[in-house]
């Protein structure tokens, strides 16, 4: 594929867009901002004296992606319908998530407007906080996903992640905690055959990442597969960072279909009660079954990347 910045001359050019069509164009990135324990800490609980950091950065985000034809000598300035801007601490890790999405109906994508939103939203981050942290590290920054146009929905090949399934857990009723029974089969368009939240509704299978659990077990709580609600425990691939849409295989016949991402915490779990966090609200994610099948315990589990 040859560059289409460049003119006749060799030399740089705007590209001429105006023959594509109108469609709705949507973009996903991400940057990291690695830090000491005490600074993320701070950051949490308000304590930076500049002021509330995430509620700074994410202002500075939302302006630099409505912005960045004027940094960026060659993107199109655009019409943006929507910048949202979210933070994920990562204690164990030592670092702050940052994504954006953005979204336009026009001749272009956003992606560059996104990747801009974060960039300048984790620099900001590093400017709150650079008195008490001044070796603080941006890295990561990428595109996560993208739709629209003529190359349709891609979504970044480290998001279509395969590992696999560590335990299969129900509960007969809900407020119970669940169970690792080693093997259920889910049923298409109900769930898993004999647990509580089973139905006719978008969140008939949760799933959370082996990675969330393990950051629980680091603030010094015994935790078992189960314990935060989620029927499939997995390891080897990050469910949260696949958009609601993503198709999951499970073993070698069944599929399930991301339908939401976290969600709300109406009352302190124990989890929450215990160590004042919990990570199923904001990492545990919602399925509903496209396609039956048994699952067990050692099961494949594989993201499929979208067309």
């Amino acid at each position: 594929m040859g560059l289409t910045h460049i003119n006749q001359e060799g030399r740089a050019r705007m590209v001429d867009v105006s023959a594509k069509s109108d469609t709705e164009r949507v973009a996903r990135a991400v940057a990291k901002v690695y830090m000491e324990s005490s600074t993320l800490e701070l950051i949490e609980r308000g304590g930076i004296k500049k002021g509330d950091v995430l509620a700074v950065a994410q202002v500075a985000g939302i302006m630099a992606a409505k912005k960045t034809a004027d940094l960026i000598p060659m993107c199109h300035n655009l019409n943006l319908t929507s910048v949202d801007i979210s933070f994920k601490p990562y204690s164990g890790e030592r670092y702050l998530n940052i994504e954006a999405q953005v979204k336009t109906t026009g001749k272009t994508g956003v992606e560059m407007e996104a990747l801009t939103a974060v960039s300048v939203a984790a620099l900001t981050v590093y400017d709150m906080c650079k008195a008490v942290d001044r070796w603080m590290r941006i890295e990561g920054i990428a595109l996560l996903e993208k739709s629209g146009g003529k190359s349709g929905h891609q979504i970044r090949r480290e998001t279509s992640m395969e590992g696999k399934v560590l335990a299969v857990c129900i509960s007969g009723q809900k407020g119970e905690k669940k169970k690792d029974v080693g093997q259920a089969r889910l049923i298409e368009g109900h769930g898993i055959e004999g647990d509580a939240h089973s139905g006719n509704w978008h969140r008939q299978i949760s799933l959370l990442s082996l990675d969330s659990v393990d950051r629980m077990r680091g603030r010094g709580i015994d935790i078992n597969y189960g314990d935060f609600a989620e029927n499939l425990t997995v390891e080897g691939i990050k469910v949260w960072e696949l958009p609601i849409g993503t198709r999951i295989m499970v073993g070698p016949e069944a599929e399930l279909e991301v339908t939401q991402i976290g969600k709300e915490c109406h009352e302190g779990c124990a989890i929450r009660k215990q160590v004042g966090d919990c990570v199923m609200p904001r990492e545990g994610i919602f399925t509903r079954v496209i396609k039956g099948g048994i699952v067990n315990n050692g099961d494949s589990i594989r993201a499929l990347e979208s067309s």
